[in-house]
C-alpha cells in the first residue's frame, strides 16, 4: 500500500457519513444532479453505470486536476461538496483492488448526487505530481489503462 494512504482514516460505504466531494472538469451549479451514464474520463470507450465521489478532498482535487489534463481544451479542474441521493457502495476501481480497506474513502452510486457548493480552497499537486498522474494515466492509449469494473 502507498505510504500517503498508511495513515488515513479507512471507513467504508456502510459506516460513511462525509461529507463528500466530487472532483471534474465541468462547471456546475448549486442544486444541479450528477448522474451516470456519461464517458470515462480515464477510458472513454466506456459508458460509466456509476458517478463517483470521495469523503477526501485531497481525493476529489486529484479527480478534477486529471479530469482538467484529460480533457486537453485548457478546462480547469473544479471540486464540489456532493451529496448522495440513493445509496452508495465502495468504489471496487481502488477498494482492495488497489488500496486494500478503502483508505481513499472512495465510493459511487448509481443514483444522481446533488451538487451542494463549490469547494474553491483544496490542495493543488504539484506540478512534478500532476506530470507523473499525466504519464500514469495518458502514458497508455485508453485500453491499455485498467480495467474498469463498471
Amino acid at each position: 500500500m502507498r505510504p500517503e494512504f498508511r495513515t488515513l482514516k479507512r471507513v467504508s460505504a456502510a459506516d460513511e457519513t462525509g461529507p463528500f466531494y466530487h472532483g471534474t472538469a465541468a462547471v456546475l451549479e448549486s442544486g444541479e444532479l450528477l448522474t451516470a451514464g456519461f464517458r470515462s474520463n480515464y477510458r472513454p470507450d466506456v459508458v460509466m453505470n456509476h458517478v463517483y465521489f470521495t469523503a477526501l478532498l485531497s481525493g476529489a482535487g486529484l479527480a478534477a486536476e486529471l479530469a482538467a489534463e484529460l480533457a486537453g481544451d485548457g478546462r480547469v479542474g473544479h471540486v464540489y461538496l456532493v451529496e448522495p441521493t440513493g445509496t452508495f457502495e465502495d468504489d471496487p476501481n481502488v477498494t482492495d483492488k488497489k488500496f486494500p480497506g478503502n483508505p481513499t474513502r472512495s465510493y459511487r452510486s448509481s443514483a444522481p448526487l446533488r451538487v451542494v457548493e463549490e469547494i474553491t480552497d483544496w490542495p493543488r499537486l504539484t506540478p512534478e505530481a500532476l506530470a507523473q498522474w499525466r504519464e500514469r494515466v495518458t502514458g497508455r492509449p485508453p485500453e491499455e489503462r485498467g480495467e474498469i469494473v463498471n
